[in-house]
């Protein structure tokens, strides 16, 4: 995780062994959320694998966070508003040393901290807890109001879900961004395209999604949410535009790694058997 304020990139900030490294971290992510679902019996992996390289990148480059002082006044904020991809969310915690990587063992256990949806209460790094959907973009907007009130130096980020933006709440949240100039806060859509049941358009449609941001005053970046190095560069590109909230769009596949898992909406909240277990994780350590 990042302990300094980066102000630009450049080439060197994600040079070729950067990006390996944020992608191994990316296949530990997906292998661990998968052992997760697995065992506990209760999970989302298609959201989880769709979203492993973003949170790969925010927590390998990007976050001014510090796990030894997960409540530090000057952290970042992350907020996992797609809470229901809960399994994700412990890996890259657990990976960055807020917690131990064993404790993922216990994951939907009685007694666990672990619980399919975080609770800040309960696990260290978790900035609020979330899972009803459209709650965390706007406990971001309010935590980004709060930093330029006190004219704090961090930021805040948000990871929702493509299907999730079907809740009004979230276009109340971007209006009041907009109205605050709130520069300092950045949300990214997992825009997979599918959601539990079918695919996106074919339930609330969303396009033209990128111009409905810029509508409610946003500046929007567009960007492969599986290639590290694009991620990094958007990323550190924010605020696109100083006075203006970013979103950045990026465009992942429903169980990204996984043939039988990409794509399809009945993997959106399913637990893979044994088998299938073994067949994803083959696929998955096999990803260049």
């Amino acid at each position: 995780m990042r302990t300094d304020r980066h102000l630009e990139a450049t080439h060197s900030d994600f040079d070729v062994a950067r990006v390996a490294r944020l992608r191994e971290l990316s296949k530990r992510i997906r292998m661990r959320s998968l052992r997760m679902v697995h065992s506990g019996g209760v999970g989302h992996p298609g959201g989880d694998l769709s979203s492993a390289d973003i949170l790969a990148t925010l927590y390998g480059f990007v976050l001014r966070v510090d796990p030894r002082n997960p409540l530090d006044p000057n952290r970042d904020r992350f907020i996992m508003s797609k809470g229901h991809s809960a399994a994700s969310f412990y890996a890259v915690l657990a990976e960055a040393g807020f917690f131990p990587v064993s404790d993922l063992d216990t994951y939907a256990q009685p007694l666990s901290a672990l619980n399919g949806h975080p609770s800040n209460t309960k696990v260290p790094g978790v900035e609020t807890s979330t899972g009803a959907l459209g709650h965390g973009l706007p406990f971001a907007v309010g935590a980004a109001l709060a930093a330029k009130l006190s004219a704090a130096s961090w930021r805040v980020y948000v990871l929702t879900g493509d299907g999730e933006l079907q809740e009004g709440s979230n276009w109340e949240a971007a209006m009041t961004a907009a109205q605050y100039g709130l520069d300092n806060l950045v949300l990214i859509v997992d825009r997979n395209r599918f959601q539990q049941g079918d695919e996106t358009e074919k339930t609330v449609a969303l396009e033209p999604l990128r111009h409905k941001f810029e509508a409610f005053g946003w500046s929007v970046s567009e960007v492969d949410g599986h290639d590290h190095a694009a991620l990094c560069q958007r990323f550190c590109e924010a605020p696109f535009e100083s006075g203006y909230p970013s979103c950045v769009i990026a465009h992942t596949q429903k169980g990204k790694g996984v043939s039988f898992m990409q794509n399809t909406a009945g993997w959106h909240h399913r637990v893979p058997t044994a088998q299938e277990l073994e067949a994803a994780l083959k696929e998955i350590e096999g990803l260049a």
